[in-house]
């Protein structure tokens, strides 16, 4: 019943929005239906609210004259296809819906004559990070051509939501319901010595501390309860040195010139690079709260760690001696010792074969929406 509802009311705002205006519409809405947004109660009631309120406002605009759910989401939809809906099953299943989309999307572009017009594609990711990605990445994989005919609007229904369009249900689907503008987003990319990866991120890519903290969220998610991340963070203050030996890590961070604006040679609790500067990981901690995509910090005694952790939720960690931020367009690092990395809450072990391994922003390459400021 409560995904029926879901469903219906944002197959309401979609046939009603004006984006794309002139093309076919077909949407997608890729549910993980264990997200938080969904499971805790309390978030699922005032979600509804909003869904209910967004749906009524987007009554007021036109019905759409062509479109609707993607061929993909009739058939893989079950009962709630022909909303839109699919939900996702397992670990992997949100990379396999949008690979068909994007199969479904080039299928159907070759087989129109060329002065056709091409219906345009919307995803609608109601999940958390770890999901989301999995989206991002297959649209990634994509050609441009096909990447063109899509858009992404992420809604904020896990329990981090740090990669959204916004923190806000009802702010993310005001991207729906009034007029907005395309707008194309850069990803994150590790590459390794080894070959290891190539790793994407959309948000952050981090290696060090705080990936341990991601790496123990995920491995006891579900098993601990509340804020988890929280309470990761607090016993990592105090294991961390003891499970990884925090080394030397050698660094050098570039700027698109390729021009040398960070050279570190010394023990670096963490690094963070983020897609863009302004961004938050963790459920909305501020490693990265100014204009700076980089930030490390230097290793401290564990007194220390205690003293600055609490100063990551608003971002004043940067005012600390043992911080190093800047702006760079790639980052190559070595680290003494094996290190976790993670990626939009995705961690891995990079191990002395894959390194130097480079964290480097590509090109603007996903389509999203952003406010009309006119």
């Amino acid at each position: 019943m409560m995904f029926n509802e879901f469903g219906a009311l944002l197959s309401e705002i979609c046939s009603r929005t004006p984006l794309a205006a002139g093309r076919p519409l077909l949407w997608t809405i890729i549910a993980n239906p264990t997200a938080g947004g969904f499971t805790i109660k309390s978030r699922w009631k005032k979600h509804l609210t909003m869904l209910t309120e967004c749906s009524l406002r987007a009554q007021k605009n036109p019905l759409r004259e062509a479109g609707g759910p993607s061929k993909t989401a009739l058939r893989e939809g079950a009962d709630t296809g022909a909303q839109g809906l699919i939900l996702t099953k397992a670990a992997g299943h949100a990379s396999e819906i949008a690979s068909a989309l994007v199969k479904e999307a080039g299928e159907i572009a070759s087989g129109l004559a060329g002065t056709a017009v091409r219906p345009f594609y919307l995803i609608i990711a109601a999940c958390g990070d770890g999901t989301s990605l999995e989206i991002l990445t297959s649209l990634f994989h994509a050609s441009e051509e096909i990447r063109n005919d899509f858009v992404i609007v992420r809604l904020p229904m896990g329990t981090g939501n740090d990669g959204c369009d916004s923190w806000y249900l009802d702010k993310a689907l005001d991207l729906l319901i009034e007029p907005a503008v395309l707008a194309k987003q850069r990803a994150l990319r590790l590459s390794t010595k080894s070959g290891k990866g190539p790793f994407l991120a959309f948000n952050i890519l981090s290696v060090g501390l705080d990936a341990f903290v991601t790496h123990m969220t995920n491995k006891m998610k579900g098993k601990l309860p509340g804020d988890s991340y929280k309470l990761w963070v607090d016993i990592a203050s105090l294991l961390y040195d003891r499970i990884y030996k925090v080394g030397i890590m050698d660094a050098h961070a570039r700027d698109e010139s390729g021009k040398e604006v960070l050279a570190l040679h010394e023990k670096i609790l963490l690094l963070a690079v983020g897609e863009s500067g302004k961004r938050t990981y963790g459920s909305h901690k501020w490693i990265l709260p100014d204009e700076r995509n980089v930030c490390a910090m230097k290793q401290m005694p564990l007194l220390r760690k205690v003293a600055l952790k609490g100063l990551f939720a608003y971002g004043t960690h940067i005012n600390k001696p043992e911080a190093i931020l800047c702006n760079a367009q790639s980052v190559e690092f070595s680290s003494q010792y094996p290190i976790l990395a993670q990626m939009d809450g995705e961690a891995v072990l990079l191990t002395d074969e894959d390194f130097p391994a480079v964290i480097e922003i590509t090109g603007p390459v996903i389509q999203i929406l952003k406010k009309n400021e006119k």
